[in-house]
């Protein structure tokens, strides 16, 4: 079985290497030149829109999934004419726009914040005096990791960022004073069959994730919140593969942040702490077999090592941090791999940790 890959970064990387184990060949097709899924699995490079390239990439695969929610929907479209697409183009484009996607989510009684579609000026105002201070103003696609997003908490910020994102489609949402970040990371097979992994405690900084906790601080009634939304969300999409939503943590609420049709950054610790990633049971459901557990199997911390590694030697001296390079070139605000801790002692943890933060403090 042959599982084609739109996108060649690491999380491509990431579902080829659990893909080899169960016997199943990968192929990317990324547009750069370079790559770091293609250290490990077959490339072909091309643009989105260019059909032949697209044709001789879908040839002999089985089915094809995605790595990130900004491949073009009619290239998905495309494909899934004549290979299927897993998780379906619908998803695609229901994640692909801000406003779709909170539309989305709040009609299938999934509490937002609220928001406002900007398309000038006017509605710029217009939805201030509505919504008032503190906003975040974003762009309604292509964002990620804090891009093309601005957070306003006055009258002078408001000038600055309408200078900096106006112009384009834009989404207006209300800040939201949450307690804590989570993520759930949902996987539904072909079967219907759906499995979760326990809820994630994320933290970020700058809009880049830097570390992922679990299990979590959350409640049992949060938890049951965050199962409920995905299981809804996959229904209403014939879903099949990895799903994640990101969710801010209000007393014991839960307000959606945004979905990804994909595996996730918060989930790299399944890697190493759960008896099956995120990656591979997505290959799992991709490809019509059953799903794996998603058992937790201690706790864990995630590390995300941005703009450069850190001295390999060093932090991983203790024997019980595991060490995950995406074969990329440093370069500040790039997420280049991730650490996974799995002390059984925390204090043991909580210096590590430090020495981590420490040595990663110049790399950003």
């Amino acid at each position: 079985m042959r599982i084609g890959i739109l996108g060649g970064g690491q999380l491509a990387r990431m579902m080829s290497l659990a893909a080899y184990p169960l016997n199943i060949q990968t192929r990317i097709y990324e547009p750069a030149p370079e790559s770091c899924a293609a250290q490990v699995t077959e490339r072909i490079q091309g643009e989105y829109d260019d059909f032949r390239a697209l044709f001789q990439f879908i040839q002999g695969c089985d089915s094809v999934t995605y790595e990130f929610e900004n491949v073009p929907i009619e290239t998905a479209r495309w494909i899934n004419e004549r290979v299927p697409v897993y998780p379906p183009p619908e998803a695609l484009r229901v994640s692909q726009d801000r406003i779709i996607e909170k539309t989305f989510l709040q009609d299938l009684g999934i509490r937002t914040p609220a928001f406002r579609a900007i398309n000038s000026r006017a509605d710029y105002d217009r939805a201030i005096q509505e919504l008032g201070f503190p906003f975040v103003l974003k762009t309604t696609r292509f964002g990620y990791d804090g891009k093309g997003q601005m957070v306003v908490k006055s009258l002078e910020d408001q000038e600055k960022a309408w200078i900096l994102l106006g112009g384009r489609p834009l989404i207006l949402e209300q800040f939201v004073p949450f307690d804590s970040e989570y993520s759930i990371i949902a996987v539904r097979d072909r079967s219907l069959a759906i499995r979760t992994y326990d809820l994630i405690e994320n933290q970020h900084r700058e809009g880049i994730l830097r570390r992922s906790v679990c299990p979590s601080s959350a409640s049992e009634t949060q938890k049951r919140l965050a199962r409920k939304a995905a299981a809804a969300v996959m229904e209403k999409l014939d879903y099949v593969g990895v799903l994640t939503i990101e969710f801010f943590g209000i007393g014991e609420d839960l307000w959606a942040n945004e979905m990804a049709p994909r595996v996730h950054n918060s989930g790299h610790w399944t890697i190493n702490a759960a008896v099956t990633s995120q990656f591979e049971n997505h290959m799992r459901a991709v490809a019509g077999l059953d799903l794996g557990s998603t058992e937790l199997l201690k706790p864990v911390r995630m590390l995300n090592c941005i703009g450069r590694m850190p001295d390999r030697q060093k932090i991983c001296a203790d024997g019980w941090t595991k060490y995950h390079d995406y074969g990329k070139s440093s370069r500040a605000g790039r997420k280049v791999g991730h650490l996974t801790l799995m002390h059984s002692d925390s204090i043991a943890a909580d210096s590590l940790e430090e020495l981590f933060w420490k040595e990663m403090a110049d790399s950003d």
